[in-house]
């Protein structure tokens, strides 16, 4: 019996024993893995190393060549511009000669039956003319201060003064008296007599000032 229990005893210190152990390397291999946990958790000075640098980025087109192109635009518009400006604005219109003006008229009177309208606008048609060609003032004036006006004219003269005269009045007694009976006055036709009397005075103004001209130019 009692060598039994010694036994027993024996059989239990030993399985108590190796409880102990195991329980001992189980802690020691613990106390060892928390250990290098704690080393390895611990920060260091040392520089971690560098990811491999990406490559340069080449530039894009409107960087090699957004000068150059916004150059080329601007150039462009410009030119543009100046192409609508030439083709938009209006040519300049060189002046009719007043003598080509009234015969242009007259001709187109001298088609019209002959009429107190006709005779007022033939009338106009020369008066227009007579102040463009001797530099007359363009007022509105009657039949009597337009033949003074004439008269004190230098560069009308004499001659075409008096016919010019003779001529308007002919017109207004014409114009204002009554229908039938009464002869034409083919006004046109001598308007434009008139006319080319007046293209005859300007010549002969235009060569006494050349002649005075080369008179001067030949004394200085």
């Amino acid at each position: 019996m009692k060598a039994e229990n010694r036994k027993l005893k024996a059989e239990s210190d030993k399985h108590f024993h190796g409880a102990r152990l195991r329980v001992s390397g189980f802690c020691f291999l613990l106390s060892a893995f928390c250990f290098q946990l704690c080393a390895f958790a611990q920060p260091t000075n040392d520089i971690p190393p560098l990811s491999p640098a990406y490559p340069e980025i080449p530039p894009t087109f409107w960087e090699q060549h957004g000068t150059t192109l916004g150059l080329a635009i601007i150039a462009a518009l410009v030119i543009i511009g100046v192409l609508v400006w030439l083709l938009s604005r209006k040519k300049p219109v060189s002046p009719v000669p007043p003598e080509i003006q009234a015969r242009r008229a007259l001709e187109v009177l001298r088609q019209r039956n002959e009429d107190g309208v006709v005779l007022s606008e033939v009338s106009q048609v020369l008066r227009r003319y007579l102040v463009a060609a001797f530099e007359m003032p363009p007022e509105q004036l009657t039949t009597t201060e337009f033949c003074a006006a004439m008269d004190r004219n230098e560069k009308a003269g004499t001659g075409i003064s008096i016919a010019v005269a003779e001529f308007l009045r002919r017109c207004d007694e014409r114009k204002f008296s009554p229908v039938g009976g009464i002869n034409r006055l083919n006004a046109a036709a001598r308007a434009l007599e008139l006319i080319e009397l007046g293209e005859t005075r300007r010549a002969h103004l235009l060569q006494l000032a050349t002649a005075q001209a080369k008179s001067e130019s030949s004394r200085a």
